[in-house]
């Protein structure tokens, strides 16, 4: 049994995560997942007015028994031990950390089952969680790709355990492939993992191949469409009308999640996609419709990549329009 039911259609309100102690987490000169990825989605929201558009939802630490449904605890011990040691990173060298990483990696984790749970409740319709550091390579025991918790793993996991439901869809637009959550996921039918991203033979970080379907009872519920460069607009488009809605439409979710990376934009250095901003606005949609179908318009999106400051801005900020206008 779901405990709240659909949202109420009235409900419109789009919730918004942001908070200044993500910015604590320092990756070091150059990396490019860096503090000012955040600032530019704030500047971006507050000159299109949106921050006043949305409601501020509440950042606290995440309950660790949520983080333990996807991370083994020796990883976190490790996390935890590496930021207090002031080593420069965790398990690999793209996964920077500072000081007080391990605490910015809670409140991030937090701050999204704070955004399921108000979604749950019917206080707001959707949100958008503007967090750092990002979540969907991060694995059960060690960090990869700028990740060190799975914050959206973490917040289906919530959703599915102690909310009652038991349709998740996960879609995840970043450029680079969810391993970490198709990997959480993966045996588990309850959740519909879909990744749309550059292809694994030539973007980071290798995994995501079509014929990585899921494993046991899971089995069909991990679609991955991988893309091509120099893929644009138009082909996005396609492989969401063939391969992305239809599957999405026939699982029926109770709620959405989107690991929301805007690195395929053809302004970012990270990855061989073109996608203009545009592009950003209708995928949103289409999710959004899902939502609107299946799950009385309950959606959560989570930051996770984009690494050109002004396409960050640009299209983060048309994302968080189309969640108000939903």
């Amino acid at each position: 049994m779901v405990p709240s039911g659909p949202n109420p259609t009235h409900v419109t309100i789009t919730g918004l995560v942001q908070d200044d102690r993500f910015l604590h987490h320092v990756t070091g000169d150059g990396h490019p997942e860096r503090p000012q990825r955040l600032a530019a989605i704030a500047d971006g929201l507050r000159d299109r007015g949106l921050d006043d558009a949305c409601l501020p939802l509440e950042v606290t630490p995440v309950d660790v028994s949520f983080v333990r449904s996807v991370h083994d605890e020796t990883y976190l011990h490790r996390l935890r031990e590496a930021c207090r040691s002031g080593l420069p990173y965790i398990d690999v060298p793209d996964s920077a950390i500072g000081a007080e990483s391990y605490e910015v990696a809670q409140l991030a984790a937090g701050a999204v089952i704070r955004a399921v749970d108000d979604v749950m409740t019917g206080r707001i319709r959707n949100a958008f969680c503007a967090v750092r550091p990002p979540g969907h390579h991060a694995e059960r025991t060690m960090s990869m790709g700028f990740c060190l918790l799975n914050n959206v793993a973490i917040a289906a996991k919530y959703l599915l355990d102690h909310r009652g439901l038991s349709r998740v869809l996960i879609v995840d637009f970043d450029v680079h492939h969810g391993n970490g959550t198709q990997h959480a996921f993966e045996a588990d039918p309850r959740v519909l993992f879909i990744s749309i991203h550059g292809h694994p033979g030539l973007v980071y970080p290798g995994t995501g191949h079509a014929h990585e379907r899921g494993v046991g009872p899971g089995e069909g519920f991990t679609i991955n469409v991988p893309m091509l460069p120099p893929s644009g607009d138009a082909e996005y488009r396609s492989a969401f009308d063939e391969l992305i809605l239809p599957p999405a439409e026939a699982f029926n979710p109770q709620f959405v999640i989107v690991s929301a990376g805007f690195d395929a934009h053809r302004l970012d250095p990270l990855a061989p996609i073109e996608l203009p901003t545009e592009s950003f606005g209708w995928m949103t949609d289409e999710l959004l419709r899902i939502a609107k179908n299946h799950s009385g318009g309950r959606f959560v999106s989570v930051l996770e990549g984009g690494y050109h400051l002004q396409a960050l801005a640009d299209s983060a900020a048309l994302h968080v329009t189309r969640l108000c206008q939903a």
